[in-house]
C-alpha cells in the first residue's frame, strides 16, 4: 500500500505490537461514585470516527431506501423490488452487492467504539469504573426512549433502541474485561453467525438451493408501513417492527455484539485516533474486508437481477444466498471502517504537507476557524491551515479549500450523527409513506438512490452550518443533557 509519508526503505515499517492494556495514569484523581466530567469535547475530537460516522450515514440512508418503495412489486427477498429501469437493476445490483448488511456492522463497531472511548474519558477523569458503568447504562436507556419515539412517529426499522439495548449487556459483561478476552468473546459471536452461512454453503455444495428459506416473502415496506395510508394503523405496524428489532437485534444480534466488542478493542489501542499506527492492520482489514464482503453479497446481487437462476427459496430472507451475504457482512462492515481511517490519515498526512510547504507568512496569516473544530482534533488544524495557505496559490489553493471544506462538513456530520440519522427520517417518511405525502409510490430504486444522496446532503450541510455556529445537534445536546444532567455540559 502507498503510504503518502513513506520514506524509501527497503522494506515497509512494520506496526508496532499492540499495547497492554492501558492503566489509569498514575497522576489520575482518586475514583468517584458520580462522573467527574462531561461529554467529549471538541479538542478531544479526531477526523477518522467524525469522518467514518458522516460517511457511515450515506452507506445507511441508501440501504434503508428499499423500505420506501411501497408501491413496487417485490420478489421472495422482499427487500428489493424486481420491476423498474436498466438503471434502477444496476442501482440494486450495486446496493445488494455492497450495502445490504455491511452498512450496519459499520454503524455497530463504531459505536462500540464509542462507547469505550466514553468509559476511558470518564475513568482517567477520576470516575470509578462502576460509575462510568452506570453513566452508560443510563445513556442505553435513553437511546432505547428515543428509538421508541422515532419508531412510533417515523421509521419502524430504527437501531437506536437496538443498540442502546445491546449497550446495556456488554458494558455490564464486557467492558472492563481485558483485550484478548474481548477478542475471544467477538470470535465466539461471530462464529455463532456463521453456523448458517456454514450450512447455506453445505446446501449450495449438494445442490439443494431450496433447502433454506421459503418462496413466499412478505415486502419489507409490509413491516415498515411505508404503504399505509392510515397514520395510526401505520403507528401500530411501526412500533411491533421495532419491538420485534430492538428486541432480536439487542439480545440476539450477534454479529453486532461481535463488531461491538471489536470497537471496545480498538478503541483501548487508539486506532482510529491515531491510524498512523496501525497502517498495516487498516490496509489488510480494508483489502480483506471489502473483497470478502463484496464477494459474499455478489451471489444474491446475481440472482436477483437475473444472472444467476436459482428457485425464489435460495433468495428469501432466510435462503442460501442471503445467508451467505449475512455471514460476510461482517468483514464488509469492517472494511469500510478501515477505508475511512485509511482516507483520515490521508487526509492529515497530506494537510501537514501542504502546511510545511506553505509560506511562512502564509503559515500564519489565518488560524484555523470553524473548518477546523468540524474536522476534530487530529489533522483539523492542518487542514484547514493549509487550505489557508494554499489559497494564496491560486486554482491549486482553491481546490484545496473545496476538498476542506468537504472533509470538515462530513466530520461535522459525523459529530452529529444522531441528529443527522432522525433527520434522515424526518424527511424520508413523512415526504415518500402513504400516510404522507406518498411519494413513494413514484419513484424507482435509482431515483429513490438519487433522493437518499440528496438528503444526505441536506443534513451535511445542516450540520456544517451547526459547526460554523460553535452548536450541537439537537439530538446530541439533549441526549447529553439527560445523561450528564444540566451541571456537567462541559
Amino acid at each position: 500500500m502507498h503510504r503518502p509519508d513513506e520514506r524509501p526503505t527497503t522494506q515497509p515499517p512494520a506496526d508496532p505490537p499492540p499495547p497492554a492494556d492501558p492503566p489509569p495514569p498514575a497522576d489520575s484523581p482518586p475514583p468517584s461514585k458520580g462522573a467527574r466530567r462531561g461529554g467529549v469535547r471538541a479538542s478531544e475530537r479526531a477526523l477518522a470516527p467524525d469522518v467514518a460516522r458522516g460517511f457511515m450515514l450515506l452507506l445507511i440512508v441508501l440501504s434503508n431506501t428499499g423500505f420506501y418503495l411501497w408501491a413496487a412489486e417485490h420478489g421472495a427477498s422482499g427487500w428489493h423490488p424486481v420491476d423498474g429501469s436498466a438503471l434502477d437493476r444496476v442501482v440494486q445490483f450495486l446496493m445488494i452487492t455492497m450495502l445490504d448488511l455491511r452498512a450496519y456492522p459499520l454503524f455497530a463497531f463504531l459505536f462500540g467504539y464509542g462507547i469505550m472511548r466514553l468509559y476511558l474519558r470518564q475513568t482517567t477523569a477520576g470516575t470509578s469504573e462502576r460509575a462510568a458503568c452506570v453513566l452508560l447504562s443510563r445513556r442505553g436507556l435513553l437511546l432505547i426512549a428515543f428509538g421508541f419515539v422515532h419508531a412510533a412517529l417515523l421509521m419502524a426499522g430504527d437501531i437506536v433502541g437496538s443498540y442502546g439495548l445491546a449497550s446495556l449487556i456488554l458494558v455490564w459483561l464486557f467492558l472492563r474485561r481485558r483485550s484478548g478476552t474481548l477478542l475471544v468473546w467477538a470470535a465466539i459471536a461471530a462464529a455463532l453467525v456463521a453456523i448458517p452461512g456454514v450450512e447455506a454453503v453445505w446446501a449450495i455444495a449438494n445442490g439443494d438451493l431450496a433447502q433454506l428459506g421459503t418462496a413466499a416473502t412478505k415486502p419489507s415496506t409490509v413491516y415498515y408501513a411505508s404503504g399505509e395510508a392510515d397514520p395510526v394503523t401505520a403507528i401500530g405496524t411501526r412500533l411491533s417492527t421495532w419491538a420485534f428489532v430492538t428486541l432480536g437485534g439487542g439480545l440476539l444480534a450477534f454479529g453486532s455484539h461481535a463488531v461491538m466488542l471489536l470497537g471496545f478493542w480498538a478503541a483501548r489501542r487508539n486506532i482510529l485516533e491515531e491510524p498512523h499506527r496501525h497502517l498495516r492492520l487498516l490496509g489488510w482489514t480494508a483489502g480483506v474486508g471489502l473483497a470478502v464482503g463484496w464477494l459474499g453479497g455478489l451471489p444474491a446481487a446475481l440472482a436477483h437481477v437475473g444472472v444467476l437462476d436459482v428457485p425464489p427459496e435460495a433468495v428469501s430472507e432466510e435462503g442460501v444466498l442471503a445467508a451467505v451475504q449475512s455471514t460476510t457482512g461482517i468483514a464488509g462492515g469492517l472494511g469500510y471502517v478501515a477505508v475511512f481511517a485509511l482516507l483520515a490519515h490521508w487526509i492529515s498526512t497530506r494537510a501537514q504537507r501542504t502546511r510545511a510547504a506553505a509560506p511562512t507568512g502564509a503559515k500564519g496569516a489565518n488560524a484555523p476557524t470553524g473548518a477546523a473544530g468540524a474536522v476534530g482534533a487530529t489533522g483539523a488544524v492542518g487542514a484547514t491551515t493549509a487550505v489557508d495557505a494554499a489559497g494564496a496559490r491560486g486554482a491549486a489553493g482553491a481546490a484545496a479549500g473545496v476538498g476542506a471544506t468537504m472533509v470538515a462538513a462530513v466530520a461535522a456530520t459525523g459529530k452529529r450523527s444522531l441528529s443527522c440519522y432522525l433527520g434522515h427520517s424526518l424527511i424520508f417518511s413523512p415526504v415518500l409513506a402513504a400516510w404522507g405525502l406518498g411519494l413513494g409510490a413514484y419513484f424507482g430504486s435509482a431515483s429513490m438512490a438519487a433522493f437518499a444522496v440528496a438528503v444526505w446532503l441536506a443534513t451535511v450541510v445542516g450540520a456544517y452550518a451547526l459547526e460554523r455556529a460553535g452548536r450541537q445537534g439537537p439530538a446530541e445536546a439533549l441526549l447529553r443533557r439527560l445523561t450528564y444532567g444540566a451541571r456537567r455540559q462541559d
